[in-house]
């Protein structure tokens, strides 16, 4: 598949960091940029690798893992479009602290290391965009980090199911997982047991299950008791900018549901 350096351009502003380059920047990140396409369950990288590219996310899913001294795994993040990853290594040049594997097939743009330290060092404008996207990703582990500290197992998965309301204003709404259960449950941080006891639990908030499809009967006593964050919207797959973006040069996937 190929796609031009245009198309790349319009794909990097909707990312975290890239969005704030100048064009001079953002040209030759673009110009440098390849179009790849993973299958389900392939590794992009392993943990303790050197970073060869910087990935940006265009479609699917990708989980980021981590490995604990006994060589269990756990879900560190899973990725969605508009996501790069990770970039602190990238750009430090040093080893994976995590491992990353496509959840479902995915669409990415590999930039190489060596070109985006390029620009970085180049540029000091270019040097603090990628510290604030930097800055972005230690806030959303910190508040990853925190709510494993505070918060029970059936407040977080509580606050994952507001996040996939799409309409920030309604009370009720019906949804299939983003994610498969057995990926689900270590992404919150806890075990295939558990997630259901917090199913169960949210069964007295509204929520309702049938496999991989979700119930909110009542969104604002759910939200009150996870503690979760006022709603945004979230993009509708049928509108993707990144497709627009890309026109003719591909046809992007339908995003799959998630499985029981």
């Amino acid at each position: 598949m190929q796609a031009d350096m245009q198309s790349f351009d319009t794909v990097l502003r909707n990312v975290a960091g890239f969005a704030q380059l100048d064009r001079e920047s953002l040209d030759r990140v673009a110009e440098a940029g390849e179009l790849t396409e993973v299958g389900a369950g392939d590794v992009l990288f392993r943990e303790g690798g050197l970073p060869a590219s910087l990935y940006v996310l265009v479609e699917g899913q990708v989980s980021l893992t981590g490995t604990a001294p006994d060589s269990s795994t756990t879900v560190i993040d899973v990725l969605g479009p508009a996501s790069s990853f990770v970039l602190a290594s990238v750009l430090a040049d040093e080893p994976y602290l995590m491992g990353a594997q496509a959840v479902s097939g995915s669409l990415l743009v590999a930039i190489p290391a060596a070109s985006m330290r390029e620009v970085v060092m180049a540029r000091p404008s270019a040097a603090m965009a990628m510290i604030g996207a930097m800055a972005g990703e230690l806030a959303g582990m910190t508040r990853q980090v925190v709510d494993l500290k505070v918060r029970v197992a059936a407040q977080r998965l509580g606050t994952y199911l507001l996040g996939q309301v799409r309409e920030p204003t309604t009370n009720q709404a019906a949804f299939r997982l983003s994610v498969a259960k057995g990926l689900l449950a270590p992404w919150l941080g806890c075990r295939a047991e558990n997630l259901s006891r917090a199913f169960t639990t949210l069964r007295a908030y509204g929520v309702e299950t049938h496999g991989s499809r979700v119930v909110l009967h009542d969104i604002a006593r759910l939200r009150a008791y996870a503690g979760a964050p006022e709603a945004r919207p979230v993009a509708d797959a049928d509108a993707s900018p990144v497709e627009q973006a890309f026109g003719d040069a591909f046809r992007l996937r339908p995003r799959g549901a998630g499985s029981d």
